[in-house]
């Protein structure tokens, strides 16, 4: 048995193999840029280099953020939810591949009649007694590249999801950091506004003093109090802020609100600025995720186009079933013997009403707006990194100016102490100067958030250092991080 059936298998490749030998796979078209891309980034600094570090949030030296994403990373459920996504997407490359090859199944049936008619007649109708197992091969041959280009386009979305894992994790990862250096500002802005509202009422106890005396006027009195109002008034806002962000972060790095908070510090350093290098615009096509899953994505339906096209190609099927058979036929036992049956059908499209072309006109749109949308994606990209660049870079020349200011109100204030101790001038001017310290010090404290968000977003729009060797960190076994529970 083993012997006829592997015959049969024999057969059925070797005409297999002759039909699929002038057949070569389908490949994919190659995506175009319909707006060429220049050699260098408008803002950027030719003598920079674009880094390798994945790990973009380590340069900042802060421990908790890295503590922070590297847990997000692991735990945010975007992120998880991308990775089931890689799943099922290899799951269908794994079926669009099997049909490539034949079905092979086990087939067996027993089956018994009697007529009842007398022993003459039953030579006509004889009473049959039979057992029979075998082997059912059945095999579309791919005379059309359809079943090749539908495996290839399944490829495609395999790799699509998984540039999408990557795409997510540096979403969620440039989300922490921003939410986190955000956190760090409203925490140290909520401090000095309650510095400045601390000193504004005292300015105007002290105006009220000067009212009693008759050296000020009761406007005097309503605008000193009126200001230290409006500064209290904000207080309030900036702690709303400060819980929500650490509701928001909880969010991202996958744990329960109700039970987390990062500890606060006694104050905050700003990490230094960033020297991010940006290569050039050619190099973003390979280092952004979103923009190789959009090319992915477009490679996908430009290979299901060439599936819908090979619908007009003519079918072949072929079919076989081959085994052996216990056969009894009026009480008369016959020894065991083979059987085979093997057809082959052939199917051609001659009319069909339009479906077909409508169903390739249908694919072919889908691909165009596939191209269409990786090409908006490759300009946005473009658009992102020139952004960053340019705020980073006047972030930075606004920060200098920021510090000559505070440095000189600085100095003036240690000016007007002296003079107060000297008992030169009174009161009122020395806490005016200390409030223009503080205006100061807000004024540079959202600096130095506007200067990391951009360089957060700098390493976003340049695909956060992602390499075709990406691995996602584990999560060190020291954390940083502050959970607080209600008790």
């Amino acid at each position: 048995m083993t012997y006829f059936i592997r015959n049969h298998v024999i057969e059925i490749s070797v005409l297999s193999a002759l039909l699929l030998s002038g057949c070569a796979t389908p490949e994919a078209s190659i995506a175009k840029l319909e707006t060429p891309l220049s050699a260098t980034y408008h803002y950027a600094e030719a003598e920079k280099i674009a880094s390798d570090e994945i790990a973009w949030w380590k340069s900042f030296n802060d421990p908790v953020l890295t503590a922070l994403i590297e847990k997000g990373l692991e735990n945010n459920h975007d992120i998880r939810s991308a990775m089931t996504r890689i799943t099922t997407a290899n799951a269908l490359r794994d079926v669009q591949a099997s049909r490539l090859l034949p079905t092979v199944n086990l087939e067996a049936s027993a089956s018994k009649s009697h007529s009842g008619f007398p022993q003459a007649i039953k030579q006509g109708l004889p009473d049959i007694r039979a057992y029979r197992i075998g082997l059912g091969i059945d095999w579309e041959i791919d005379i059309g590249g359809g079943l090749r280009a539908a495996k290839s386009a399944a490829e495609s979305d395999a790799m699509a999801a998984e540039y999408g894992v990557v795409g997510a994790q540096l979403v969620i990862s440039s989300e922490i950091a921003r939410s986190y250096f955000t956190l760090r500002a409203v925490q140290e802005r909520l401090k000095l506004v309650e510095a400045l509202a601390a000193t504004q009422h005292e300015s105007a106890t002290v105006v009220s003093k000067r009212y009693a005396q008759g050296q000020s006027s009761q406007f005097d009195v309503d605008r000193a109090e009126a200001e230290a109002d409006t500064l209290d008034a904000q207080i309030p806002q900036l702690r709303v802020w400060v819980a929500t962000l650490q509701s928001q972060m909880a969010v991202l790095v996958g744990e329960n609100p109700s039970n987390f908070a990062i500890s606060e510090v006694h104050e905050y350093f700003w990490p230094e600025s960033q020297t991010i290098g940006v290569s050039q615009p050619s190099d973003l096509l390979r280092r952004r995720p979103d923009l190789m899953a959009a090319e992915s994505h477009y490679s996908a339906e430009s290979l299901r186009s060439k599936e819908a096209q090979s619908q007009t190609w003519p079918k072949l099927f072929v079919n076989a079933l081959v085994g052996r058979q216990d056969f009894r036929i009026n009480g008369l036992d016959l020894a065991p013997v083979p059987f085979s049956n093997v057809a082959a059908a052939f199917v051609m499209p001659i009319f069909n009403a339009g479906r077909i072309q409508a169903g390739i006109d249908a694919q072919n749109a889908q691909e165009n707006e596939a191209l269409i949308a990786w090409q908006k994606a490759v300009l946005t990209a473009l658009k992102e990194v020139e952004d960053s660049l340019v705020v980073q870079s006047e972030e930075i020349k606004r920060g200098e100016k920021l510090k000559d200011a505070l440095s000189r109100e600085s100095h003036a204030l240690k000016a007007a102490q002296s003079l107060y101790r000297e008992g030169q001038i009174d009161k009122l001017p020395l806490l005016d100067m200390q409030r223009g310290v503080l205006v100061n010090k807000i004024a540079l404290n959202e600096h130095g958030l506007q200067r990391l968000l951009s360089d957060v977003q700098l390493y976003k729009a340049l695909g956060g250092g992602w390499s075709s060797e990406h691995k996602t960190k584990t999560v060190p076994d020291s954390n940083p991080i502050k959970v607080s529970s209600n008790e």
